[in-house]
């Protein structure tokens, strides 16, 4: 079960006085910890009393447990988390982010996301004031690949014009069912009016576009690259979905999986379905100018480890799994 402290929160001070016990905590600690609090905002009384919850990421938390025992457990959880950082400088990161991670806090995921992460490994975050300090786009948290973390004000901003403006290129390496013809989708999105996790094609929705292009034919799947145009929620799986070939591995819209091919690939469909964990989709890469020097930039991510079996499957490559890029052997990269 979740274990709640009530704590208060004084805005005049820059340390937290936890009621049950008194202990402070210094910046670092709570720059960590404010990510926990759900929709604390500055119009909210001060000293107001507020109650959150330890995350399961926490198995270790006794009963008894002093809250400075509490918070350094926590502090030192979140910083042993590895996270894969392809560049930093002054002004920016671009991580490449494992499935799994939920980008920002939101609920039922208070504490265990990539932005307390970065907190607790001391990273300077852009402030924007709606909890997502930093986020510049989103990853859904079973995609993995490429992000763009803004460390500064004046970076997040123009980072996020340039993402307004279509000039961050975004390409996402994805495994689907069928075979495709290449296509611009340009299908707008809503939430689904009954399931408001769902989303789907709505016209009238948020205008959405994407560009599909097929890399590799295999006898029941394609791999394929989708660039996008707009970065609606779930967008790539929603608009795939639509045109009839939804993502390998996709519970939500996955339009009932290998059960979808029939004949002899069949058994090859099963196979491939068996050894997919996640949904089969990864933001390979990202190319930007930096908001700073102005410099073109160009990061790459080869296809990850835990979906590497299904890649293998799906192929029928035996030697797959011992090469060292699958993107660029397949020529996802060219």
């Amino acid at each position: 079960a979740n274990l709640w402290y009530a704590i208060m929160y004084p805005f005049s001070s820059r340390k937290f006085t936890f009621a049950a016990s008194g202990v402070q905590m210094d910046k670092t600690a709570v720059a960590c910890v404010h990510l926990f609090l759900p929709k604390l905002t500055c119009g909210d009384p001060v000293g107001a009393p507020l109650a959150f919850p330890i995350p399961s990421l926490f198995n270790n938390v006794t009963v008894g447990m002093s809250l400075g025992d509490l918070f350094a457990g926590i502090a030192k959880a979140l910083i042993s988390m590895a996270l894969d950082v392809v560049f930093e400088d002054d002004h920016l990161l671009v991580i490449s982010k494992p499935a799994g991670l939920v980008v920002h806090p939101a609920p039922g995921h208070w504490g265990d996301t990539l932005v307390n992460v970065l907190a607790a490994r001391g990273t300077q975050l852009a402030s924007r004031g709606d909890g997502r300090p930093g986020i510049v786009h989103r990853l859904d948290r079973d995609t993995s690949g490429l992000m763009i973390v803004a460390k500064t004000e004046t970076a997040h901003r123009r980072l996020s014009r340039a993402l307004a403006e279509h000039r961050i290129e975004r390409s996402y390496a994805a495994l689907v069912w069928g075979h495709v013809t290449n296509r611009v989708i340009d299908a707008p999105l809503a939430r689904h009016p009954k399931d408001r996790k769902r989303m789907m094609v709505v016209p009238g929705g948020r205008p959405a576009r994407s560009t599909v292009q097929q890399v590799a034919r295999f006898d029941a799947t394609d791999l394929v690259r989708v660039s996008l145009e707009t970065g609606r929620t779930h967008q790539i799986r929603v608009h795939l979905a639509h045109v009839g070939h939804p993502v390998v591995g996709d519970p939500v819209y996955g339009g009932g999986g290998a059960r979808r091919v029939t004949g002899l690939q069949r058994p090859g469909a099963s196979a491939i379905e068996r050894v997919t964990p996640r949904q089969a989709l990864h933001a390979a890469v990202l190319r930007f100018a930096h908001p700073e020097t102005r410099k073109w930039q160009e990061f790459r991510a080869d296809w990850p480890d835990d979906l590497r079996p299904c890649l293998a499957a799906a192929s029928g490559d035996r030697e797959f799994l011992a090469r060292d890029s699958a993107l660029d052997y397949l020529g996802f990269l060219k």
